[in-house]
């Protein structure tokens, strides 16, 4: 009589553990898709944490807030790794389109310029836009032009009409470090030379 009333709540014990897993197996199919790569979810919020390759992303809409695993991290975003969870952080600056960390942008969002990972409407005073790049770059002040040199042609001083003539302004070292755009260092000019050498060379 014993063993009869065992297997009967053996039968029982084990119905109702298929029940749940079926129950399980339901609940996860439901929530698989905002559950992708995740190792804990919520139905109502999305991911919680990720598996250790992925980055956590979490938004909010209006008191809502989600969560979401993904390989890199979106536009105005930076990822950070951490011991326990990595994150996406969004990027402090709105004109930035993606950041190194909070606060230094690396790419500006169109209509903004990038001057030493901050992003500005207008390029600061000393520095010039380039519309390829969408960055500032700072601009220098040579010192002034030297003497123009002796005419010559070919090395020569004399023995043809015309030759040319070249002045030189340098170039202050830190611009020349910070390999900044710069204006002409040299500039060429034709001019008129003795007709004849000395001796008749």
């Amino acid at each position: 009589m014993q063993w009869i009333i065992f297997m009967l709540l053996l039968f029982i014990s084990s119905m109702e553990m298929l029940t749940q897993n079926r129950w399980k197996k339901q609940a996860s199919a439901s929530l698989l898709e905002n559950c992708t790569g995740c190792v804990l979810c919520s139905e109502d919020n999305g991911c919680i944490t990720c598996h250790h390759r992925l980055f956590l992303l979490i938004w909010r809409d209006g008191i809502r807030q989600y969560g979401m695993c993904v390989h890199t991290c979106p536009p105005g975003y930076f990822g950070v790794r951490g011991l326990e969870v990595n994150r996406c952080t969004k990027c402090r600056s709105p004109s930035c389109e993606s950041c190194f960390s909070r606060d230094f942008c690396m790419k500006c969002k169109d209509k903004f310029y990038l001057y030493k990972g901050q992003c500005f409407r207008q390029c600061p005073p000393g520095t010039a836009a380039q519309p390829g790049t969408r960055e500032c770059q700072e601009t220098c002040e040579p010192g002034p032009w030297s003497e123009w040199s002796a005419c010559t042609h070919e090395s020569r001083t004399c023995g043809c009409k015309w030759g040319v003539e070249t002045r030189v302004r340098e170039v202050p070292e830190a611009a020349r470090e910070e390999r900044t755009a710069c204006p002409a260092r040299l500039e060429t000019r034709r001019c008129r030379m003795k007709k004849h050498c000395p001796g008749g060379e």
